[in-house]
């Protein structure tokens, strides 16, 4: 036997000899699909209001500038569809038969708004943060937030 026939029986037999032959492998079941809604879902959602609930945080939380105002308050109310705010305004006077200067400023504390409907008619000295970026004005008209209230004199 030469070695091309050799070759050419072991090719025809492959029940003999001395190699082992491994038996096929069952087909894989299909693989499922993973679905990609959800992500899309999230990822149009979820995503932006996340933004915007940590840039509302960041601005409330963060104050551009603080400062004092102090003058006669002009008018004084609560004001709001949904988000109810105290909402004022500090009439300045620098010199007297001068023109005044308004000041619009916003109260997110009752027990400031109290103090201040108390002096209202008196010269009053308002301490306010100033918060740039507020991305809706349901924390109030203004971005002047009254801090503290003192009154001057009658």
């Amino acid at each position: 036997m030469t070695d091309e026939s050799r070759d050419d029986a072991g090719a025809a037999d492959t029940t003999t000899g001395g190699e082992d032959v491994l038996p096929t492998a069952a087909p894989e079941p299909p693989r499922r699909r993973r679905r990609k809604w959800p992500w899309i879902l999230f990822g149009v959602l979820l995503v932006p209001v996340l933004l915007a609930t940590a840039w509302t945080a960041i601005t409330l939380n963060w104050n551009y500038s603080s400062g004092t105002r102090s003058g006669y308050v002009q008018k004084f109310s609560k004001k709001g569809w949904l988000c109810k705010t105290w909402e004022g305004e500090i009439a300045m006077v620098n010199v007297p038969g001068a023109m005044q200067e308004r000041f619009s400023f916003t109260v997110r504390n009752d027990s400031i708004a109290a103090l201040i409907t108390r002096y209202q008619g008196q010269r009053v000295v308002i301490e306010y943060e100033e918060h740039k970026g507020i991305p809706t004005s349901c924390f109030g008209e203004t971005p002047y937030f009254v801090q503290g209230v003192r009154a001057l004199g009658p």
